[in-house]
């Protein structure tokens, strides 16, 4: 495994996916995410460490539990581009979209959008977090 510092964006988001998807927050932080990292969202704009552990609070909350799939993931040097869905069990997220900007192996910015629906597709959570 290569120095932390020195991981690709390529290596930095396989390794937070691979984290995220054993529920390790944790670990991903302490090895993917800089300490003063912004995320942007519709629900508005959460930073460091906290932010994140607040977000993933209210998503694993939201979407106890499901299968996520990710349907495409684009990088071009320091970007990456996520799309995802979670589509199975009692909730469903249909538009997950995720960006992320990594400098010195690690996540210093990323943008999260999605929505909760019920099965049959209505939406519960909107974007903003707002219920429907």
């Amino acid at each position: 495994m290569p120095e932390l510092s020195s991981r690709s964006t390529r290596e930095v988001l396989e390794d937070h996916l691979r984290l995220a998807d054993e529920g390790a927050v944790e670990e991903d932080l302490a090895r993917n995410v800089a300490l003063d990292c912004v995320v942007l969202t519709g629900r508005g704009v959460f930073r460091g460490h906290e932010g994140i552990r607040e977000l993933a609070r209210q998503l694993y909350e939201e979407i106890p539990s499901g299968r996520w799939t990710y349907l495409s993931t684009q990088v071009a040097d320091r970007m990456a581009f996520l799309e995802w869905t979670v589509d199975s069990g009692p909730f469903h997220i249909p538009d997950g979209a995720d960006s992320y900007l990594v400098e010195d192996g690690r996540i210093v910015a990323q943008t999260i959008h999605y929505t909760v629906t019920d099965a049959a597709g209505r939406v519960l959570i909107r974007a903003d977090g707002t219920r429907a």
